[in-house]
């Protein structure tokens, strides 16, 4: 994607998280919803943080629905139904920032030891999905800014999942993507 295209997917997918997260709290906000590519099937997280702390994240790792669709109900599970935290309050709204990211489609990581999966990701770039039975859990690559070492991404992978940090098994199954993300005070720092 051409850095002006990205610029303008942001452009459009940032407001239209906010705006679903603003009408929910019976606030106005206005987001335009008529670009052709909102109704292609896409995956993405929404993220938000107020004061750079985590306040909801929540997505889909698979497409399965119109991309407008993803961001209004992730954007909506993210303020009021992130387990880890308590529905968003009106007055939270102000000071919330909005993170859209788009999930590339996932690519499985060959796994034979946890060796050879540490040496196939890539810092910064990769979010992984850890899966073993019916336990999963997913970090996007942002999470690499707070755990740059792979051994320590891959332990709080597993615990995330309910696992013990040095838990390895041979049906443990990965699988990696990329994404596109925007955040509210990036694009508006570009703007």
């Amino acid at each position: 994607m051409r850095a002006t295209e990205s610029r303008e997917r942001g452009a459009v997918l940032l407001p239209l998280a906010r705006a679903a997260i603003a009408h929910e709290l019976g606030r106005p906000h206005t987001a335009d919803d008529s670009a052709p590519w909102l109704q292609d099937s896409g995956a993405c997280f929404v993220t938000l943080t107020q004061g750079g702390d985590l306040r909801g994240c929540i997505g889909t790792l698979q497409a399965h629905r119109p991309l407008l669709s993803d961001v209004r109900a992730n954007a909506l599970a993210a303020a009021f139904r992130d387990p880890r935290f308590a529905p968003l309050s009106a007055r939270e709204l102000e000071r919330t920032e909005v993170e859209v990211s788009l999930l590339s489609p996932m690519q499985a990581l060959q796994v034979g030891s946890e060796a050879e999966v540490l040496a196939q990701l890539r810092p910064g770039i990769d979010g992984v999905v850890f899966e073993f039975g019916a336990r999963r859990s997913t970090f996007l690559p942002q999470v690499w800014e707070q755990l740059p070492a792979v051994d320590d991404f891959m332990a709080h992978l597993k615990r995330k999942a309910g696992l013990p940090a040095g838990f390895w098994h041979a049906e443990v199954r990965l699988q990696r993507y990329t994404v596109s993300k925007w955040k509210e005070s990036e694009l508006a720092l570009e703007g």
